[in-house]
């Protein structure tokens, strides 16, 4: 098996020293499309964990003072080297994850792109003199960074979701604990070989692979750890904020979503279809922004459903690595079985199947991309997030229909729409209640914009000139005397 050019580490990162887990365990890391084991990281738990935290804390005084320049030369040399091994890092992600290569080199991209964002976003997060009621007085509102940071990543996007949170963090001058999904974790763990080999110093970043529920539980016991960034699941979520509260942490929490996609009856069909795709089969239909339920207005229902369906049984299904493929495995034999069973659900309440609809030939946990009409509220996708390469596809009558339907919902993430009317566009602006609203467009994440959703699909921003709030601390002090 490849190492794929010494990218591929097998140990944890704290302190500056790369070690296994203390009772010496590993976990299996499975190509999902082949089913081959990888390689193997360690079991780490709440000993390891605990090493780790007291590393980041014992090198946040001197990374915390650095000058300003240092750490935005360090994360530029980050974002050069993420690229210069853009094409290795590419094949360790897909080997692990999955996903089609062509998806895997764009996330390596994104990522590099967060950590330059950054970089230079850090260098205008100015303060405040803000005018006094007397003459002899200053008042200055300052920032500074908030301290050891937990940052805790899915297996969906390994990779840049560690950027994310890496980025604003190391920026800010805070110090890093990270905890990459044990599914994905040598996306995670080159990030802490990279760091090294720019010249972080030790203890600035450190990475355990293990147990989820004893790393998670020290990073949540833990007072010397200020802030905790979290993406995946809201149930996972809802925990970790119950459990801040004990040492009254910052957390920012990137959770589940719900994204309805309206096409109303002036949409451009064939940019709608194009969108669809994008937003609905990206990575097999596994982000927390994918498309989990279509809202076709009557008039192109119809004919919308016909070109959805001429494009989803166009799609390649296949190993990630090979090019031209377009649609991976699915991360493991639960995510198959929790799409047969929205599947089989909608069938039993009168869904109508009209592509796919079962596993693929190839075996394992490749899945057919699949379309259900007839879609219903009483079915289980229109409240449960898919994760998965289902289209369910509802129809409406009118804008009012569809914005309420749409809402319906406890997550309030991503939300798309295709149409013509102006006037529109700004009353989906206002009705929709999501944090993140795509018109005429199935990918909108960019850098320079804030993600994050509303409701239960979370709290706080990545990205954007708010990616940076929850990772600083603002102070006011007041200089009085100064007349005398």
């Amino acid at each position: 098996m490849s190492n794929f050019n010494g990218l591929m580490v097998e140990a944890n990162l704290i302190g500056g020293r790369w070690v296994g887990s203390d009772a010496g365990g590993t976990i299996n890391v499975i190509n999902p499309a082949t089913g081959e084991v990888i390689g193997t990281v360690p079991n780490g738990g709440t000993d390891e964990t605990n090493r780790a935290i007291a590393a980041a804390n014992a090198a946040f005084p001197d990374w915390s003072k650095s000058n300003l320049m240092t750490r935005v030369t360090l994360l530029h040399s980050l974002h050069d080297a993420l690229m210069d091994n853009q094409e290795d890092l590419a094949q360790l992600l897909t080997a692990e994850q999955g996903k089609p290569i062509f998806e895997a080199r764009g996330e390596i991209a994104i990522g590099a792109a967060y950590i330059r964002w950054f970089a230079e976003e850090i260098r205008r997060a100015k303060g405040e003199i803000v005018p006094a009621p007397t003459a002899d007085r200053r008042l200055l509102v300052t920032h500074h960074p908030v301290g050891v940071v937990a940052a805790i990543t899915p297996w969906n996007f390994p990779s840049s979701m560690l950027a994310r949170k890496l980025g604003p963090a190391l920026a800010a001058g805070c110090t890093v604990v990270a905890k990459p999904a044990t599914a994905t974790p040598y996306s995670g763990l080159v990030w802490g070989k990279l760091c090294e080999d720019v010249g972080f110093p030790a203890g600035v970043v450190n990475i355990v692979t293990g147990s989820a529920r004893q790393v998670g539980g020290a990073i949540m016991d833990s007072p010397d750890v200020r802030k905790v960034t979290f993406t995946g699941s809201t149930e996972v979520g809802k925990t970790l904020i119950r459990q801040s509260a004990d040492t009254v942490k910052k957390v920012s929490m990137e959770l589940g979503g719900n994204a309805p996609f309206i096409v109303f009856d002036d949409a451009d069909v064939d940019a709608a279809i194009e969108g669809a795709m994008i937003a609905k089969f990206r990575n097999m239909g596994q982000t927390c922004v994918c498309t989990n339920r279509f809202y076709v207005q009557a008039g192109i229902h119809d004919a919308f459903v016909a070109k959805l369906k001429e494009a989803v049984a166009a799609l390649v299904v296949g190993n990630g690595a090979e090019d031209g493929v377009q649609q991976g495995p699915l991360i493991d034999d639960g995510a198959v079985t929790k799409v047969e069973e929205l599947i089989s659900d909608a069938k039993s309440k009168g869904g109508n199947v009209v592509q796919g609809g079962k596993r693929h030939g190839n075996g394992g946990t490749f899945f057919e991309p699949t379309i259900i009409t007839g879609a219903t509220d009483d079915m289980q996708f229109a409240t449960d997030e898919i994760f998965g390469p289902l289209a369910a596809v509802f129809k409406f009558d009118d804008e009012a229909e569809a914005i309420e339907a749409a809402n319906a919902t406890e997550y309030g993430l991503a939300a798309y729409a295709y149409t013509r009317d102006l006037g529109r566009t700004f009353r989906l602006n206002d009705g929709l209640d999501y944090g993140l609203i795509g018109i005429n467009s199935g990918l909108i994440t960019t850098v320079e914009a804030p993600f994050g959703g509303l409701k239960e699909s979370g709290m706080g921003k990545e990205g954007g000139s708010q990616g940076l709030d929850d990772y600083l601390e603002t102070k006011y002090m007041c200089v009085a005397g100064l007349s005398s």
